[in-house]
């Protein structure tokens, strides 16, 4: 039987997650502590290991000490300089012997995007040959943001890695998505598994199957609150009219794959509607159809993506005619809702709409804050907001700029660096810029401001970010050095004796003039 090195991971076949020699697997993460839970269940698996580290000390990997694992564990810290990675595989042909093992190489986004994607195609090249030599076994986890741009890459590189696999979090659970692993000559691909967390590390998680519905008798019935028609009286039989949402959910509660259809008239009634679908799609299973119609202007780009991941089919946006609605009803016809629901509601709302502030923050909460939510891995991928940079007119000084800054939905925040006000515009779609900043100043923002920049993308936005809290602000370089004088004893100013006011007596002469 070949030699096979294993990730550790619990109920989980041995073709998916044992490596051999040789061979390089690169493992992608999108959160650092999931990283460090994974690389620590991988070390506490084998016999023998040898670490690398870059961008954490390999001691903070072992502590606290793993009940399991190699006793002697030889590790390295690499530098996070270009030079150190792209001398890697040398610095490998020289400190490995030839005896089979297994280097584990823990890293974050930020350094392996050093390399270009064609210099990292030839890097994992070189790191194979020295593999080759060796006759070892490399295991990469990378993690943090931007891992799927990094994702991306790799599924190029089919040739050059022997495994290639992708570890998300989902709120309750986790889930593994194997692009390709080779085992034993034979090629696995397209995985998916859903994970848990316990003491021991992860383990795979045995769902019930509720794609498949209970019965098909109900497809064709329609539950829907009353107004969604505007009136209309049912358009037959089959449909099945309430006075309101909650008289709507509770007869769904009996369904199977009906169609269910909310109603949704002011923006505080999406709490409770997300409630209602979520309470729905947990128990009632994939076969139900959820419609939610806008009857009036209420849902943000942060609403939609709340209700959808509750469990909605599709949603019919305000000033949508009746064709179009029934169009878009025909479209969910025979649809499985295949997405993942997480069973705690409040944590989903928490991690879906996680800032709650809004308007000025001092500039290290400003970065703190905008820092949480991108690095949030349930929003989606370069579309959590925007960060705008507005340098006022040369007449307005930046903190008269900002009396007039009034945002007004939570995750809109401001501060101010130097010469420029930062604004973070949270769930704000690019083309909605100058709506949103219409909104927020009370006067004309193309009159206020003579420049203005935008970032859009995740990476953007954390380099900037790290920009701004590492540069010193440009009023602070023009201040003068403090200077310490001693000043001589003296005694503090009095006040002045205040002068009290005299009356003055005016008398009339003959010729009408006033004399004292």
């Amino acid at each position: 039987m070949a030699l096979s090195f294993t990730l550790g991971i619990e109920q989980v076949q041995n073709k998916l997650i044992e490596m051999q020699p040789p061979g390089c697997y690169w493992l992608t993460v999108n959160r650092p502590e999931d990283a460090r839970r994974l690389a620590r269940q991988v070390i506490d698996a084998q016999q023998a290991l040898t670490l690398i580290s870059a961008g954490e000390r390999p001691q903070s990997l072992l502590e606290p000490a793993l009940p399991h694992g190699p006793e002697r564990i030889p590790f390295y810290s690499l530098p996070e300089k270009r030079r150190a990675l792209l001398d890697l595989p040398e610095d490998l042909a020289r400190t490995l012997s030839a005896k089979p093992q297994l280097i584990l190489f823990f890293n974050n986004f930020p350094f392996i995007e050093k390399l270009s994607p064609a210099e990292l195609t030839v890097w994992i090249k070189k790191i194979n040959r020295t593999l080759s030599a060796c006759n070892c076994c490399l295991l990469i986890i990378t993690s943090g943001s931007g891992v799927n741009n990094l994702r991306q890459i790799l599924l190029g590189t089919f040739r050059q890695l022997n495994g290639l696999a992708h570890l998300e979090y989902q709120q309750d659970s986790w889930n593994y998505r194997v692009s390709w692993w080779c085992h034993d000559q034979r090629l696995m691909a397209d995985r998916a598994l859903r994970l848990t967390a316990r003491d021991a590390g992860f383990a795979a998680l045995r769902e019930v199957d509720q794609n498949t519905p209970l019965t098909l008798n109900d497809e064709a019935v329609c539950i829907a609150e009353r107004h969604v028609l505007e009136g209309a009286p049912p358009l037959s039989s089959h449909w099945q009219l309430f006075d309101s949402n909650e008289m709507v959910a509770s007869r769904a509660q009996q369904a199977d794959s009906a169609t269910v259809i909310f109603c949704l008239n002011h923006n505080e009634e999406i709490r409770a509607l997300a409630q209602h679908v979520h309470s729905l799609r947990r128990m009632r299973g994939a076969g139900l159809k959820i419609m939610v119609r806008e009857m009036q202007t209420s849902l943000r780009y942060s609403d939609e993506r709340l209700l959808l991941a509750c469990g909605v089919n599709a949603i019919v946006p305000f000033g949508a005619p009746m064709s179009r609605f029934l169009t878009i009803l025909e479209s969910v016809q025979g649809q499985r809702y295949n997405r993942h629901v997480p069973a705690n509601l409040d944590a989903l709302l928490q991690s879906l709409q996680p800032l709650q502030e809004k308007g000025f923050l001092p500039l290290d909460n400003f970065c703190q804050a905008v820092t949480q939510l991108v690095s949030n891995t349930l929003l989606p991928e370069n579309g959590k907001g925007l960060l705008v940079a507005l340098r006022p007119v040369p007449e307005i000084k930046p903190e008269q700029a900002l009396t007039l800054c009034k945002p007004r939905r939570y995750g809109d925040l401001v501060t101010v660096r130097g010469d420029r006000l930062y604004l973070f515009l949270s769930s704000c779609r690019y083309n909605d810029l100058d709506t949103a900043l219409k909104f927020i100043f009370r006067l004309p923002h193309d009159e206020l401001f003579s420049n203005r920049l935008v970032w859009f993308e995740d990476l953007q936005i954390l380099s900037e970010i790290r920009q701004m809290k590492a540069l010193v602000p440009e009023a602070w370089k023009d201040m003068p050095p403090a200077i310490n004088i001693a000043q001589p004893d003296v005694m503090p100013p009095q006040p002045a004796e205040r002068q009290m006011p005299q009356p003055v007596v005016l008398s009339l002469t003959q010729q009408g003039t006033a004399r004292k």
